[in-house]
């Protein structure tokens, strides 16, 4: 059938199953948003405040169901507007089709009024882009988009479609989609043997578990793994959730402000297992110190991230999933049980710590959410201290429950994520914690939760300071609070009030509760303003550059 290309993108996107689309329309891509006007019951559209927000709400989109996230935006500021959304996505490799549309054929390359090389400028933070200059071509991009996007490592796709294109006209036939089937093409057995070998031969192995293992959906062939070696396991902050926080075997995250337990077992084992983890810096604080007496072996999907900052004595690359099956059968009847419990017993000896008096502290308000919510709403966090607090105290025990920016740690993440979360997950109750510099930075967007009807609970940990760059001054800047202080008068409550959201101010223990259970209870966008100690601190913490040896923990802070 002849279509516009306009009428294409969206039957499309129908093939692909989209059923929700976050963006902000403009000029450029005005003959989209007309084609989809047509076909409001099968793709519901969420108009954002900014682009950003669209992309950060794709991006929790897809991260609470598994599928891939959609955001669209017009040319020039629209689709530059993208670009952090975009690399978010990319650093922790979340499956995302950002589609722009640029100016008319014609008048590419001539600075034409809101004219950007939106390809240019998205390459080094995409997994792959297209600009799609020929009607007769767009079909088969829009299918290879989310193909590329979901498939192996995934990622950010950024497809850029010139205006002409929108408006002409080419013939269009129905196609399935074609199925993404595990990578498991590259899983070699001589690699799964030799991982083995290491395994049966060690005395103190640690598993290692990233965010690729969630993307992976992995978590019931890691837990059989785990059932069969009894081995104890840690996570860094993308993988919270594919080991429950209850699992026996379970050490709780590692790295900079991991607990005294992972980070005293990945000093101590003598075999590290990083399954869907890439070694970053804030996990190996210290490339030549880390695990200092362990082979390594590195589980991964995408071979680019092998011996790039840590070198591995063994390597299995491909689906997750599968290659915890097939080690599980070339793993011998050895149990660590010993090591496992002698490193579990160290790990509750040193627990998270934290004051317990009258002032109302970050920690306590976690716990608290833990309490009011049993585990059951899907939680996001902006950047900061605040979302060390949440990876630290929250009780996480299912994948895709818990989100946050890992990779490039971006204020202003959160509440959008939570928007999209909730799209996805219209029965959840969906909750964002925040700190007082994220929130300056997207509180634009609870105009999107209420008017869009997606209510979300914003939990904002107030201390009037960038938290934790304050820390950092604190601990390595000699005391030197050099523009980190944000008590700019600001009344957060009448500002959500004045969005059409409820707002409660907590300033007492006492207090939090109450207002959570309100604000769950009332259905709708609420605003808890939590006052904080500006000289709360993260805890434990490995300052940048330094190894496990050099922690600093509550007691020494005491």
């Amino acid at each position: 059938m002849l279509l516009t290309g306009s009428e294409i993108l969206i039957e499309c996107l129908k093939e692909q199953g989209v059923e929700v689309v976050f963006g902000y329309p403009g000029g450029a891509i005005l003959n989209v948003y007309d084609a989809l006007y047509k076909h409001g019951k099968e793709i519901k559209h969420y108009l954002t405040s900014h682009e950003q927000g669209a992309a950060h709400a794709a991006d929790g989109y897809a991260r609470s169901t598994g599928k891939v996230g959609v955001c669209f935006a017009t040319s020039g500021p629209g689709a530059t507007n993208l670009v952090t959304g975009i690399a978010t996505a990319q650093m922790d490799s979340i499956p995302l089709v950002a589609i722009t549309c640029n100016v008319g054929l014609p008048y590419l390359g001539k600075d034409s009024f809101q004219e950007v090389d939106i390809a240019g400028v998205t390459m080094p933070i995409t997994k792959h882009n297209y600009i799609v200059k020929d009607v007769n071509k767009l079909a088969d991009t829009i299918r290879a988009a989310f193909r590329i996007a979901s498939g192996g490592r995934k990622g950010a796709v950024l497809v850029d479609i010139t205006k002409d294109v929108t408006a002409n006209k080419a013939e269009y036939s129905y196609k399935a989609p074609e199925p993404v089937l595990p990578h498991t093409q590259s899983i070699l057995n001589s690699d799964i043997e030799k991982a083995a070998e290491l395994i049966n031969a060690a005395e103190k192995p640690l598993l290692y578990v990233g965010g690729g293992a969630v993307a992976a959906e992995a978590r019931n062939e890691i837990l059989s793994f785990l059932d069969k070696t009894d081995m104890p396991v840690c996570s860094t902050s993308m993988g919270l959730g594919v080991v429950p926080c209850d699992h026996p075997s379970y050490l709780g995250m590692i790295g900079m402000h991991g607990t005294v337990g992972a980070n005293t077992a990945a000093n101590e084992c003598d075999l590290l297992i990083a399954a869907g983890a890439r070694f970053s810096d804030r996990v190996a604080t210290s490339f030549k110190r880390f695990a200092p007496n362990a082979k390594i072996i590195h589980l991964d999907i995408d071979p680019a991230e092998i011996n790039k900052n840590i070198k591995a004595d063994a390597a299995v690359i491909g689906d997750l999933k599968e290659i915890f099956k097939r080690l599980k059968l070339k793993t011998g009847e050895v149990k660590f049980t010993h090591w496992k419990d002698e490193i579990v017993r160290y790990h509750k000896e040193n627990p998270l710590k934290y004051c317990h008096d009258e002032h109302l502290r970050p920690q306590f308000i976690i716990e608290k959410i833990n309490e009011v919510t049993k585990g059951d709403a899907i939680i996001t966090t902006e950047v900061g201290q605040h979302q060390m607090w949440a990876c630290q105290f929250l009780n996480i025990k299912t994948p895709r429950s818990f989100f946050t920016s890992g990779g490039l740690g971006t204020m202003g993440y959160g509440l959008g994520a939570a928007i999209g979360a909730k799209a996805g997950n219209p029965d959840k109750v969906c909750i964002n914690i925040a700190g007082d510099g994220c929130f300056y930075m997207n509180n634009n967007e609870l105009a999107t939760s209420v008017f869009g009807d997606l209510p979300v609970i914003e939990i904002l940990i107030n201390n009037e300071v960038l938290g934790m760059v304050r820390q950092w001054q604190t601990l390595l800047y000699g005391r030197r609070y050099s523009h980190t202080t944000l008590n700019k008068g600001t009344d957060f409550c009448k500002l959500a009030e004045a969005y059409g959201a409820l707002g409660f101010k907590v300033t007492k223990p006492e207090e939090f509760v109450p207002a959570l259970e309100k604000a769950i209870e009332s259905g709708k966008t609420c605003l808890i303003n939590c006052i904080i100690d500006r000289d709360e601190m993260v805890l434990p913490m490995i300052p940048a550059g330094a190894a496990c040896d050099d922690m600093i923990t509550f007691d020494d802070m005491c």
